[in-house]
């Protein structure tokens, strides 16, 4: 039976390029496996992979009775409904340490780094496997959208490292202006629905019994905002009753100015402002921060304890 790899719910780029490089790298060493998603593809990824005209995973949300390799996570909420009947053979992520559990033991490749492809690349490495050219794009783009083109604080010389290597064997010689025009794609909101845009990268997360939903949209000039500010207040507000969710927070990040803008819909916000600071009519501004799973996550969890 074939392995499926598989990143979280409502996937980023970092998840999905993950799921097949991993995928592709278990194949050489012979162990078939199959890269799958749970949800659709964002801008970003169907840009990526199809400037390296790379297929993109077929979309699976059953896994009861299979086996798994989890990427890009290791929190249950952000893994498929039916994990408990499934076998996870192993786990790469580059994100705190999760709440799945297994009963055998299991092979995990978890590092301190901005990007899971990252660490996939330290395992090609490892088993002396050749990355193809198409590989070694999508993988390079994932690692400068997790790393905000190195701005973010998740950013170690390890991924530098990794996106300059990868650049070569891509055949790409300005990877910074690829990494441009990735987040110029994430820019364009026109006509985009808000729901679609505020759960484009979302993830749900349990903290200290309560659900918090945490979104966040990486624009190149957050004047792109101004027009639709208070319809994206009010469908986070929404979202937060939908889901029964103690909170629901969505960060408009501008990788420019190197700040974001934290909209916030919460049943109790003195927890929040524990974490970030008073907000003005459930908003707040925060120089310097890129990073949800660095900068947003850890101060939010230690406010809920």
């Amino acid at each position: 039976m074939p392995v499926y790899v598989m990143g979280h719910k409502i996937p980023d780029s970092d998840s999905i390029v993950s799921a097949l490089s991993l995928a592709y790298l278990k194949n050489q060493i012979g162990e078939e496996a199959i890269a799958v998603r749970q949800g659709e593809l964002n801008p970003e990824t169907a840009f990526i992979l199809k400037t390296f005209g790379v297929e993109a995973p077929a979309l699976k949300t059953t896994y009861a009775g299979d086996s798994i390799y989890v990427v890009d996570h290791s929190d249950r909420a952000q893994s498929p409904d039916d994990l408990d009947q499934a076998t996870v053979l192993g786990i790469v992520d580059h994100h705190k340490l999760g709440d799945i559990t297994t009963s055998a033991p299991l092979e995990c490749w978890i590092r301190p780094v901005g990007c899971s492809n990252t660490i996939v690349k330290e395992m090609y490495d490892h088993h002396g496997v050749a990355i193809p050219k198409e590989i070694a794009g999508i993988m390079m783009c994932a690692i400068l959208s997790d790393t905000v083109i190195f701005k973010s604080p998740t950013c170690t010389p390890v991924d530098i490292k990794a996106v300059e290597e990868l650049a070569v064997i891509a055949g790409v010689e300005d990877f910074k202006a690829l990494g441009l025009e990735m987040f110029k794609v994430k820019s364009a909101l026109e006509g985009t629905p808000i729901r679609e845009l505020v759960k484009r990268d979302f993830k749900d997360f349990d903290m200290n019994g309560n659900k918090v939903g945490i979104g966040q949209l990486e624009v190149v000039d957050l004047s792109i905002f101004d027009s639709i500010k208070a319809e994206l207040e009010a469908d986070i507000a929404k979202l937060r009753e939908e889901g029964e969710r103690h909170s629901v927070i969505l960060l408009l990040t501008d990788i420019m100015k190197e700040g974001s803008e934290l909209l916030v819909a919460s049943n109790d916000i003195s927890v929040t402002e524990k974490a970030f600071g008073k907000t003005e009519d459930g908003k707040v501004w925060l120089e310097g921060v890129l990073s949800r799973k660095k900068q947003v996550v850890p101060p939010l969890e230690k406010a809920f304890a």
